[in-house]
Formats: structure tokens, C-alpha cells, sequence
């Protein structure tokens, strides 16, 4: 330690003056006073000529950018209440952000005692742990406060009371305020609410809960079929919210069969499954394990997979996509484990015509992009919030980011994957090639094989992402929304609606060996998954908790099959045989007009957040009057005119339809419906135009665009 900083230190000691320390005390203040967010100096470029990093992630970048640029003009050490620093952040000058620090308060004071104590960064102690109390809180009602506390532990030993220089942030601060002076919350609206608490680089979410009803529930009487249930009936009762009863058996097979094969059951099933005298249970649980063992299974989760992984055609490249789509199908079929199927995609080499998981390493543009897509894909994490600066709501640095695609700049880009020896990418900060590593742990030696070592950290069954980034998206396949939405931003500060569920699920798929069927089976037979989709009373408001179905569109190529096995005329697919289905087709540059009005995914990009086909102005106004329906209506070789030329009634023709299209007969009110709109028609031009407006009506109704 240089002599001036040790006599600095002493004068300090001697006088009865505690060291203000750079790092855990000025940043702080910075923090706490918003100059270091990215609408102020925290940004990309800065403010005035003046950046910081963003929330204090660099400290020497901000210690320099204080002390020693402007010619050193930001301090005064002969003055230090005079220092620029000082003057702006308490308005003494003008300044663009105006008035953020009392010339008298605690915040001003801590910058003056640092920059008279030297203005120096010492290296003293490191803050290891941030706690904050309490994390989880149920309050009786709106209105109620609680006082929150956090506490830092520094690598020297010490606890501190860091309560006063801790933002606290609520997710919605229509829901929850909190005093930026005394840290006390005050709940302003019922429902489960988020504050995210932050002191230097670390982050921690507390739980704010004030129950929907104040009326208790009594869950004692309902089903718990397996682990599902427990975690979702406890958060439940927590919030006070009823739960709607289980589907009837029409509306359970119409579902389930459509979440696991992307298809309508056939009137066959229907009358084969309604009218078994087995139990619900046994009836329900042999269906889903016929489901899950079907070739229809393999077909439609194959699309889920490669909308997952993005396969597409490259230009003037289509074999690479078929290749990578049948590899994937296979999988499937042979029933490999998930993480074996991530270890093959990372360490794949090879001509891509022929080893279609090679054709992983050409889904994104460049090796940075590469790392962005793996991130989300294996470890539901948006590394590229780290690429300009440390990632502001997680751990990521961007040592991982650029380390991570390091990784895979040592592979070619074209046809034939290989190992490229001289590729690299350059590290913003240090303006030298980056080194590679695997994320939040540790650099990989130079000689080392990264891809290699990137696959056996993601799929090691003490992995905390891996496993938890797939059981979420497969939730989120069944019940309509992801645990953790969105489904690629896994991070403490987005924290799961029920984190015990998700790591229950996490573990129980590891512990069956990555089996996606086995994660899949145990959501489909939980009574959470069997509810109906109608609301009660008291649990209308609940679009998270799982108190009921949730309501959701069928996507785009469901629904393209689902119109052609009710109206019996097949859509075409470019080249394609005509009857292909639309779910197993491998690119979706296929051309198909119908896809393309219903909305589906190109593969670009991630296909997780894309509209759902029953959503959509321009999809509705083509499903109520285009040629993807009433062409299909009209046929004289589809399922309407058969039906007429065979001679059924209108009554026989409706409940064929209601069945096929729906799932179920028709209630007792629509019958009645129906039979006086026939009654009213006088002759048979007028009978068969009153026929396509009933199918009309029935597939572009809401009962049928979704899976209701």
C-alpha cells in the first residue's frame, strides 16, 4: 500500500473516523440516487460527457471516470464540498438531472468524507452475502405496512445494516410503495407482488402477498393427484382463491389430446373413450399413456422441438433442415433422454446434410448470437444483457457473455461444421480476444475442448438451469403459461409463481432420466391440469395460479389440421404430398397461405412469444370471410357435401360436425337452436346454405379456435 495512502488511513483512524470505502460506500450512494441506471449516467454513452457503469458493476471504471478524468476536476481534495461531484448531484450548479442529493443528507455527507479522506480505493473488504427481511410476507389486507431490512456481509467478517443505501424496487408500483428513506412497504392492492431489493451488484426478489378474498378456502376435500397439486393448492390457499371443478370427460379428452398430439380426437376415440365404464382415474390415465405412445405424439412434439431449436432452411439449403428435423424425430421415437440430445447438439460435427444435430451450430448468425440462443435455450437465461455490460438483474458478467461465445467462434459456419482453431471474438472492454468460459463458473485453458466442457456442466444433474429451463416450457405447453414467464428470463429477480413446483419438477425430471414423456404425463393426470376452463366467481381474476384451465388459442398449424379434419379437404404444402399435416412440416418457408394467415413462426428468432392464430385482427377478418374456410365449406368433394349426398338430416349432419369439431354433442339449447333455423328453411338451396353457415359459425367460434 502506497505511504501517502497509509498516512491518509491513519490520520482517518486517529481521528475517530470510520475509512469510507470506494466500493461499498460511494456506489451506494450512486445507486441509491439513480445517477447509475440506464436513464442517467448508467447509459451506454452516458449523460454530459459523464458514464458510469451501469448499477456500480465496474467499480474502477466509475472509480476512474470520478477521480481521474476531466483533468481530475470531479473531486476537490483541497475543498471536498466544492467537488463537481458534490455541487451537481445537490443542484449548488446546474445540473441536467436536477436536485438528487441534500446538501445535508446522509448521501452528501458519505461523497464529502471520501473525497476528504483522499478520495482513494482501497481495497478493504468484498460484499459477499445481502440478505433481506422479511423475503416472504402475507399481510391481512390492503393497507398493511411492513419494515424492510437488509443486511450486508462483508469477506472480513462484518454484518452491516444497509437498509438506507438498498433500492427497493416493487415490479408494480401500482401494487406495492415502499419509502425510499425508511424502507417501510405499504400494500396497496391485493395479489402476489414483487420487490426486487439491490445493494452494489447483488439483487434479491421479496414476496409481498395480500390474499385475494378474506374469506378462507377449504382444500381438504380436493384430489391431489401427485406433487402438482400440494404446490399448487398451497399457494392457493395462501391467496384465499376456490378452485373450479375437474372437465367433464368430453372437454378433458378434447384437451389433453390436442396439448400432447396436436390433433382432435377422431369420433372413433370420442365414442371408444366416453362410453368405457372404467373409472375417471384409470380412463384418463390410459388415455394418456396411449397419447404419449403414439406416432401422432412424435409428429406433433417434433414441431414443438423445432420451433424450440429454430430449424429452418438456410439459404439455398433445405437438407440441412430435413436432416435436423428427422434426427429430432428419431430422438423422439428412441425415447433419448433430453440431455443426451443437448450433449449431441453442442458437440456435433460434421456435414450437416448428414448430421442433422450439426445443423445446431447454424442457427444463429455468429458466434455472439450462438451464445444468446444457448443461453435461452439450455439455460432459460438472456446472456445477452451482458453483452454491453454486466447483465443489470442477474449474475452475468460480460466476461461469460464474450466467454460463452468464444466457444463457438472456434467452429465454422457453413455446410460442414469444424473446428475452426484461429476463431475468435473480441472483448468490448479489454479490446482483446476473449477467453472462453462457462458462464458464472470458471475460463476454459486454451488447449481445452469448450464444447465439450459446456455440455457436461448444462447437463450435470446439479446443473441449476438446465433442467428447470425445459420442465418450465413444458408447464408451459400444458397449462398455458410458463411458471416463469417469459420463459427464457429464468433469474432470481424474476422469480417463479410457485419456485417449490418448479424445482420439484426440475428434480422429478432428473431423477427420471430427462424423459420429456415422464414430465409431460405427470402435468396431464394433475387435477390442476383437469380443471375446467370456467371461472368461478372468486377465481375469475387468477390469470397465474392455476385455480382454473387457462383459455388458449390453438397454434397456427394445430389449427390448419383441425379445419381440414372438419371440413375433409386437406390444405397443400408446396411440394409436399397432398393430406401432409401441417404440424410435420420440417421448414417453415414451406409454402402454404394458410400457415401464413394464421400467423406461424418463421424461426427467425424465438417462437415462444408469437400470437396465437385465434388472435389477430387480420386472422379474424380471413376467418370470417376468406377462402381458408369458405372454400373448404363449399367443396364439392368435402365433408358437407359427402354428408348430403348420403342422405343424412340437417339434425344428423349438425351433430356429426358438433362432435367432430368440438368434441362433444351438442346441449340441449343448441339442438333446439338449431332445429328451428332448419325448420325455417323452405327449400333445399336454403337448407344447404344454412348447412355452411353452421360449419361456418362452428370453426370460427371460440370453443373450436382454441383448446377450450
Amino acid at each position: 500500500m502506497p505511504a501517502f495512502v497509509l498516512l491518509l488511513t491513519a490520520i482517518t483512524a486517529a481521528n475517530g473516523e470510520a475509512t469510507v470505502n470506494f466500493d461499498n460506500h460511494v456506489i451506494p450512494v450512486l445507486t441509491k440516487a439513480g445517477c447509475n441506471t440506464g436513464a442517467c449516467h448508467g447509459a451506454a454513452v452516458g449523460r454530459g460527457g459523464f458514464r458510469l457503469s451501469l448499477y456500480g458493476g465496474d467499480p474502477a471504471f466509475d472509480y476512474r471516470s470520478i477521480v481521474l478524468e476531466l483533468e481530475g476536476r470531479r473531486v476537490n481534495l483541497a475543498h471536498p464540498d466544492e467537488s463537481l461531484i458534490v455541487l451537481k448531484s445537490t443542484e449548488s450548479i446546474d445540473h441536467g438531472g436536477g436536485y438528487i442529493l441534500e446538501n445535508d443528507g446522509p448521501g452528501a455527507a458519505r461523497l464529502i468524507d471520501w473525497i476528504r479522506q483522499g478520495a482513494l480505493r482501497v481495497a478493504e473488504k468484498r460484499l459477499e452475502q445481502f440478505q433481506v427481511t422479511p423475503q416472504l410476507h402475507v399481510a391481512e389486507g390492503v393497507g398493511a405496512t411492513l419494515q424492510l431490512k437488509a443486511t450486508a456481509r462483508f469477506s472480513d467478517g462484518s454484518a452491516v445494516d444497509v437498509t438506507r443505501w438498498t433500492v427497493f424496487k416493487p415490479e408494480d408500483a401500482s401494487a406495492v410503495e415502499v419509502h425510499p428513506d425508511n424502507a417501510v412497504a405499504k400494500l396497496l392492492r391485493r395479489g402476489r407482488h414483487i420487490v426486487v431489493a439491490r445493494y452494489l451488484d447483488h439483487v434479491v426478489p421479496l414476496e409481498l402477498v395480500v390474499p385475494l378474498s378474506d374469506t378462507t378456502v377449504d382444500f381438504s376435500k380436493e384430489p391431489r393427484a401427485n406433487f402438482v397439486d400440494r404446490h399448487v393448492l398451497d399457494l392457493l390457499s395462501t391467496l384465499r382463491v376456490p378452485v373450479s371443478p375437474s372437465s367433464d370427460e368430453a372437454t378433458f379428452l378434447r384437451r389433453v389430446t390436442l396439448d400432447l398430439t396436436g390433433r382432435l380426437p377422431s369420433t372413433e376415440i370420442q365414442n371408444k373413450y366416453l362410453e368405457s365404464s372404467k373409472s375417471t382415474a384409470n380412463k384418463r390415465r390410459e388415455l394418456v399413456d396411449s397419447l404419449l405412445n403414439s406416432d401422432e405424439f412424435i409428429e406433433y412434439w417434433t414441431l414443438q422441438l423445432a420451433r424450440l431449436l429454430r430449424i429452418r432452411s438456410q439459404p439455398q439449403d433445405t437438407q440441412g433442415a430435413l436432416s435436423y428435423h428427422r434426427w429430432v424425430t428419431k430422438q423422439l421415437t428412441d425415447r433419448v433422454p433430453y440431455d443426451q440430445m443437448a450433449r449431441e447438439m453442442i458437440t456435433a460435427l460434421g456435414d450437416t446434410h448428414e448430421v442433422g444435430p450439426a445443423n445446431f451450430h447454424r442457427t444463429a448468425a455468429g458466434p455472439r448470437e450462438q451464445a444468446e440462443f444457448t443461453s435461452e435455450l439450455f439455460m432459460g437465461n438472456r446472456l445477452r444483457c451482458a453483452n454491453c455490460h454486466n447483465h443489470p438483474l442477474d449474475r452475468w458478467t460480460q466476461d461469460d457473455y464474450h466467454g460463452l461465445s468464444a466457444i463457438f467462434s472456434k467452429l465454422t459456419s457453413g455446410r460442414v461444421i469444424e473446428v475452426n482453431a484461429r476463431g475468435e471474438v473480441m472483448h468490448p472492454r479489454t479490446g482483446k480476444a476473449a477467453v472462453a468460459r462457462i458462464p458464472g463458473e470458471r475460463f476454459l485453458d486454451d488447449d481445452s475442448d469448450g464444447r465439450q466442457a459446456l455440455a457436461t456442466w448444462l447437463t450435470d444433474r446439479n446443473n441449476p438451469y438446465f433442467a428447470k429451463a425445459i420442465v418450465n416450457r413444458l408447464w408451459k405447453a400444458m397449462m398455458g403459461r410458463g411458471l416463469v414467464e417469459p420463459t427464457d428470463d429464468l433469474r432470481a429477480t424474476n422469480p417463479a409463481t410457485h419456485p417449490a413446483l418448479l424445482a420439484d419438477l426440475a428434480e422429478d425430471f432428473v431423477e427420471h432420466r430427462y424423459d420429456l414423456r415422464h414430465t409431460l404425463r405427470r402435468i396431464a393426470l394433475s387435477a390442476a391440469y383437469e380443471r375446467t376452463a370456467t371461472p368461478l366467481p372468486k377465481n375469475r381474476g387468477d390469470d397465474r395460479y392455476y385455480s382454473h384451465a387457462m383459455i388458449r388459442p390453438l397454434e397456427p398449424e394445430v389449427l390448419a389440421d383441425a379445419i381440414a379434419d372438419v371440413t375433409g379437404i386437406s390444405d397443400e404444402y408446396g411440394n409436399q404430398p397432398i393430406g401432409t399435416r401441417a404440424v410435420s412440416l420440417f421448414d417453415p418457408q414451406i409454402d402454404s397461405e394458410a400457415l401464413d394467415i394464421l400467423g406461424r413462426c418463421s424461426r427467425v428468432d424465438s417462437c415462444e412469444m408469437v400470437a396465437g392464430a385465434a388472435g389477430g385482427l387480420t386472422v379474424k377478418l380471413h376467418m370470417f370471410n376468406g377462402p381458408l374456410l369458405n372454400g373448404k365449406i363449399s367443396n364439392s368433394k368435402g365433408r358437407l357435401a359427402r354428408l348430403v349426398a348420403d342422405g343424412k338430416t340437417p339434425a344428423e349432419i349438425v351433430d356429426e360436425f358438433y362432435r367432430r369439431a368440438l368434441g362433444r354433442p351438442l346441449a340441449k339449447r343448441e339442438r333446439e337452436f338449431w332445429n328451428r333455423q332448419f325448420h325455417q328453411a323452405s327449400t333445399s338451396t336454403a337448407e344447404r346454405e344454412l348447412l355452411e353457415d353452421f360449419v361456418w359459425s362452428l370453426l370460427t367460434c371460440r370453443e373450436f379456435v382454441t383448446n377450450h
